[in-house]
């Protein structure tokens, strides 16, 4: 399978150039100058160059706090680019599967949200986010799925689990927010997950297949448990750890506001799809000693 995917770095991207090939596909990493997603032209141009079965649209706007000040970009990169693509996987009907987060939701509640809850992003980040999912929908409903995630990390670029083990280098105790809670999810194992997601929607043009999925790891933590789970790991195998002392969301103020409850309830995919990522826990072992050897 041939598959064209949206951006060259990234941790979902760089997950999928890894993962790719193990099960057998071709990916097109598509990013600037060829493909910008502030010009509509060039995305077009792009992707019927690639002439793909599947395209994954993975490339963001992700500076959450930035995008604060840079609506218009935001807009224009996660909104219109994400209708772009969309709209040109339907002109040369291939499947598209779309990346979003949990940043749609307005993060109240006591339980995981599902696909059916009611919408309503509190900041700029999640708006346009959420305003491509629905210019997805309107271009290409009938052949895209859309996969929103949460809580990314990977042995690649900037994330939480990176973040943690470079301040216990020099650090004893760190504060860590302790009142939001979510699923802690790997890059890879969101690669596994889009790839057959990917190879479902070539292969079957059932409609149960399209729309909008949760796909997360299994389980739950805040972030402050988050983090003692990574010390943990990192101190099994002689890397940095630190003590965590868990703050509150005020105590940590951004200027964008984060969901208190960031949980997605996954059972669609795994019903529909058969794809079900695994504990989280289970999933961060690997990393921190894969981390811990590329520091060595």
């Amino acid at each position: 399978m041939k598959i064209a995917v949206t951006g060259r770095t990234g941790q979902v991207v760089t997950s999928l150039i890894e993962r790719a090939s193990v099960r057998g596909h071709e990916i097109l990493a598509l990013g600037r100058p060829e493909l910008d997603l502030t010009d509509t032209a060039s995305i077009a141009a792009a992707l019927e160059a690639a002439a793909a079965d599947v395209i994954v649209s993975a490339a963001a706007y992700t500076a959450v706090d930035k995008a604060e000040s840079e609506p218009d970009l935001a807009d224009t990169v996660n909104a219109r680019g994400a209708g772009a693509i969309a709209a040109v996987a339907e002109t040369l009907g291939v499947p598209l599967v779309h990346l979003s987060t949990d940043y749609v939701f307005d993060g109240t509640g006591e339980r995981a949200w599902t696909e059916d809850d009611p919408t309503g992003p509190t900041g700029v980040y999640g708006a346009s986010k959420l305003a491509g999912e629905q210019a997805v929908l309107a271009a290409h409903a009938g052949n895209s799925a859309i996969l929103r995630t949460a809580w990314v990390y990977s042995p690649f670029g900037a994330n939480f689990v990176k973040t943690m083990l470079r301040l216990a280098e020099t650090r004893d105790t760190l504060g860590v927010v302790g009142d939001q809670r979510g699923n802690p999810t790997s890059a890879l194992d969101i690669a596994e997950g889009v790839l057959q997601v990917a190879e479902n929607l070539v292969g079957n043009s059932d409609p149960a297949l399209r729309g909008v999925f949760h796909m997360t790891a299994a389980g739950e933590a805040s972030w402050a448990e988050f983090a003692e789970a990574i010390f943990a790991a990192s101190a099994r195998h002689g890397g940095p750890a630190a003590h965590v002392n868990a703050i509150t969301t005020a105590d940590y103020p951004t200027p964008a506001r984060r969901p208190a409850n960031s949980r997605l309830d996954c059972g669609k995919l795994a019903r529909t799809h058969g794809v079900a990522l695994p504990a989280w826990r289970d999933a961060l072992g690997p990393i921190v000693v894969r981390l811990l050897a590329e520091a060595d």
